[in-house]
């Protein structure tokens, strides 16, 4: 069965190993991300004021053209993708004085949005269309002994109107790690922002929220990280380094998106090329729990 699908910029890039990893464990649930045509960045930003029209262009004209391609829902991967096409939606279908706004602004050549396109988080798809029990079935190398924390940072869950599971006390990552078959450890910190882009003019801010979170999690005993946000794999993931140079007592700890672990107790196997986007070398905890 095909799903229609929004990539967005980063997965065409330094998140490569997401979607790779994706199709490949949809696929052998049946499944196949198929790309939308024409696809354009969504334009994730914060907006810095409450008239924020032009900010929602980009996801405006990407539900724009997947109408006009007759496509009724997109299926993102990326939370911050998942949350900027959410909210933009939001933003002109209960508003035609901003539908109207935001359709005078598009290219001439192109018909006006009717909003009529629903947009899915694949996390949402694996709970309640495919099925955590149909994944589990599927399970061919569970990942027994593997201790898995679910990080959530903020844009699955926050604002509360586009949540994909209770914004507070969310369980629907922590039940897909036990449908593959792994230990789902919750952790103090899985809500808490990752420092987003601060760490690009204020590293020092997201150095530190980095090290919180992972601390909240290795102190109850996770071995491993999953998520879903490029930018907070990177925050978690690349910083580590940093971390260690600021906290002497600090252990490195592999992060990974959900679907490279599905990959992995679906039987897919382990790409050597995931790899090389990590780093954290995430093989010897994976080697260690015998599962590669």
């Amino acid at each position: 069965m095909k799903l229609p699908y929004y990539p967005g910029c980063t997965l065409k890039a330094n998140a490569k190993h997401f979607e790779d990893s994706a199709q490949k464990a949809l696929e052998k649930l049946d499944y196949q991300l198929e790309e939308m045509k024409d696809w354009v960045c969504c334009g994730t930003v914060f907006s810095m004021t409450s008239d924020d029209l032009m900010l929602q262009l980009s996801s405006i004209r990407n539900l724009l053209r997947a109408e006009k391609q007759d496509l009724k829902e997109l299926v993102t991967l990326c939370s911050m993708c998942y949350n900027t096409l959410k909210q933009s939606k939001d933003f002109v279908e209960g508003d035609l004085d901003n539908l109207e706004k935001v359709n005078n602004f598009m290219y001439m050549e192109e018909a006006e949005y009717k909003g009529q396109v629903e947009i899915y988080h694949l996390l949402t798809l694996l709970r309640d269309r495919i099925k955590f029990e149909t994944v589990k079935a599927e399970v061919t190398n569970p990942l027994k002994g593997l201790k898995v924390g679910a990080y959530y940072g903020c844009l699955l869950v926050r604002p509360q109107k586009f949540a994909i599971d209770d914004f507070e006390a969310p369980t629907i990552m922590e039940d897909l790690v036990e449908s593959l078959g792994a230990e789902a450890i919750d952790f103090q910190f899985k809500l808490e922002c990752c420092g987003a882009y601060q760490t690009i003019t204020k590293k020092n801010i997201s150095v530190k929220r980095a090290y919180e979170i992972l601390d909240s999690a290795q102190r109850v005993g996770c071995d491993a990280i999953i998520t879903s946000c490029p930018l907070c794999a990177y925050n978690l993931d690349f910083l580590q380094k940093e971390i260690e140079k600021e906290y002497v007592d600090f252990q490195t700890i592999p992060i990974f998106y959900f679907t490279e672990l599905m990959a992995v107790a679906l039987g897919v196997g382990w790409n050597g090329e995931w790899t090389k986007k990590h780093d954290v070398d995430p093989e010897p905890i994976l080697i260690e729990k015998n599962l590669i």
